[in-house]
């Protein structure tokens, strides 16, 4: 499964209850795109969860497309 690079948020485990109190296993995913960010070292291809994108914490590489 995919963990975010920047919050390290991953996959979460727990309970689903049904109405009647019956329970049985859940897993909760993280909205965790592949996407080219810019680093120091250049630019590099990690999973990001899509709330580290919208706040700002990495920005995306430029694509440079061949004209």
């Amino acid at each position: 499964m995919a963990k975010c690079a920047i919050c390290e948020k991953s996959v979460l485990f727990g309970n689903q209850v049904s109405h009647s109190h019956r329970r049985s296993n859940k897993i909760w995913k993280p909205n965790v795109k592949r996407v080219n960010i810019q680093t120091e070292a250049g630019n590099k291809r990690v999973y990001v969860c899509t709330s580290c994108l919208r706040s700002g914490k990495v920005k995306r590489a430029e694509i440079k497309t061949a004209e």
